[in-house]
């Protein structure tokens, strides 16, 4: 999922995005550019929302920041993006522009979805999956299973294609379980995420319940890159012992179809909207770079997927090269588990003598 020189451009970036807040420079930018979706997900309302777009001229004022170069990974997402009015449009000047891009869909469109993939070739396509065919039509409220499968059976040898999968109080483990068999039958790789209360999308329903959560996750999370110690600590952020800073609000940052660019992806905190300002006077001005520091300091308050797996990597990686102790010298103070000396290697490894 992330290559040597994915670790190295991310060590720089946070390097420079802490010694020059600034001018910081993104990493990742989702651009949610329109709340259309033909989908009916108990977990996500964006569709009960009024249509709102973000034009292609508002999107190429964005990609004219300071903040955004060449290497930063831009997702096209909504709501459904190929319903967008100018999807086309926006697809292509992207494909000529800035190649670095990728796409979100429900595939509940396929031959779009195939469409559009073929003709301007994104970086990657993510494609959500929450289960078999009873799971997702009663988690999305519609009988959408076979269009996600003709799409990943089209696409899969046209560009690297993942799976998104999220874990809910709409589905289980074994539907974690299940899709991760199918990527691997496909020979594509999962994201999981994790249920969260997101104002966006006008969530409603409670958190996980973690009790005895990392005994229950299945064995085959292990044949996948990056999910199995972000699900298995799942149990201690919700216990209140995972503390971990959020440093990851310094280097991603998503736009939503009304112009609206919120610190993160769970907090109902706007830095500014792309119709008032620039992108880099919200991202980089001096009242935002206040805000940042501040959150990143004190918010510990989700697990979105979007951010922790970024604060997840980052320290297990500074845990690899020197000890904790010394970690904690310039990091600040965080623990991994109820045992606030225990590392992040000790955790895992305690975990799975459990199982």
């Amino acid at each position: 999922m992330y290559t040597f020189y994915d670790y190295i451009h991310n060590g720089f970036l946070y390097l420079n995005n802490t010694l020059f807040p600034r001018h910081k420079k993104l990493n990742q930018l989702m651009i949610y550019s329109t709340s259309l979706c033909q989908s009916r997900c108990k977990h996500c309302s964006i569709w009960q929302k009024e249509p709102e777009h973000l034009s292609l001229d508002d999107i190429k004022l964005v990609m004219a920041s300071h903040c955004v170069n060449k290497h930063t990974v831009v997702g096209l997402e909504g709501g459904e993006f190929v319903l967008h009015p100018e999807a086309d449009a926006i697809m292509e000047w992207f494909s000529k522009n800035h190649k670095n891009y990728t796409l979100l869909s429900n595939c509940l469109a396929p031959k779009r979805v195939i469409e559009v993939v073929k003709k301007y070739r994104p970086r990657h396509l993510f494609v959500s999956l929450d289960g078999d065919r009873e799971t997702y039509e009663r988690m999305r409220g519609r009988d959408g299973y076979d269009h996600v499968i003709e799409v990943v059976e089209a696409l899969k040898d046209e560009l690297p294609v993942s799976f998104m999968f999220c874990l809910s109080p709409w589905n289980e483990f074994k539907d974690m379980e299940y899709v991760i068999d199918v990527a691997k039958k496909y020979n594509i790789d999962v994201r999981i995420g994790m249920y969260s209360t997101m104002d966006f999308f006008d969530t409603t329903s409670d958190l996980l319940d973690a009790d005895h959560f990392a005994e229950r996750i299945p064995q085959n999370i292990h044949d996948t890159q990056e999910n199995y110690d972000y699900v298995a600590l799942y149990e201690q952020w919700r216990k209140g012992n995972l503390k971990l800073r959020c440093q990851s609000i310094k280097s991603s940052l998503v736009i939503h179809s009304n112009g609206n660019v919120p610190i993160c992806q769970n907090l109902d905190v706007v830095l500014g909207n792309i119709h008032n300002q620039s992108l880099d006077e919200i991202f980089n001005g001096s009242q935002s770079c206040a805000l940042q520091c501040k959150h990143e300091k004190d918010c510990n308050g989700c697990w979105v997927n979007f951010h922790r797996k970024y604060d997840v990597i980052l320290v297990r990686n500074l845990e690899r090269m020197m000890p904790k102790i010394v970690v904690q010298w310039f990091y600040g103070k965080y623990q991994w588990s109820d045992r606030k000396t225990e590392t992040y290697r000790q955790y895992l490894n305690r975990i799975s003598e459990k199982k």
